[in-house]
């Protein structure tokens, strides 16, 4: 059943990918280029996506436990740091520059497209360097 629940939210989640036009660079782009071709509907992907997620959170923190696990995995980490601000930097100048992020590059993997594929092998390659390099970090201590 979990398997099946996975599957079908996943369907679900790149349907409106793709209907929101999150898989389409171009588009992510525009939205991005303010004082360009500045195209603002993804503004409203986002704040559908927030009216829907704020009843899921209300609902699931009712919840002593998820449906599928013993206990919920919430991030007990609230402070600011070198990875999380370097890490969003270098998130937000890949999603300007490329005009994907990881789930909407995935779903777009279908298209065929050798750009899409390049990007997803780089996004690859850069997520374990900093795998690498945080475990670097962390062993001699900084």
């Amino acid at each position: 059943m979990r398997n099946l629940v996975t599957v079908f939210t996943g369907l679900i989640f790149g349907i409106g990918l793709i209907m929101s036009g999150m898989t389409n660079p171009a588009k992510v782009q525009n939205f991005l280029d303010l004082f360009g071709t500045w195209d603002p509907s993804l503004a409203l992907v986002m704040g559908g996506a927030i009216l829907i997620t704020m009843p899921g959170f209300w609902l699931v923190q009712k919840r002593q436990t998820p449906f599928f696990e013993d206990s919920f995995l919430i991030p007990q980490k609230t402070n600011l740091d070198f990875y999380l601000l370097t890490g969003s930097a270098i998130f937000g100048i890949g999603w300007g520059l490329g005009g994907f992020c990881p789930g909407p590059v995935i779903v777009s993997i279908s298209n065929g497209s050798t750009g899409t594929i390049l990007f997803v092998i780089t996004m690859l390659i850069g997520m374990v360097l900093a795998k690498l390099l945080i475990l670097r970090l962390q062993k001699i201590n900084i």
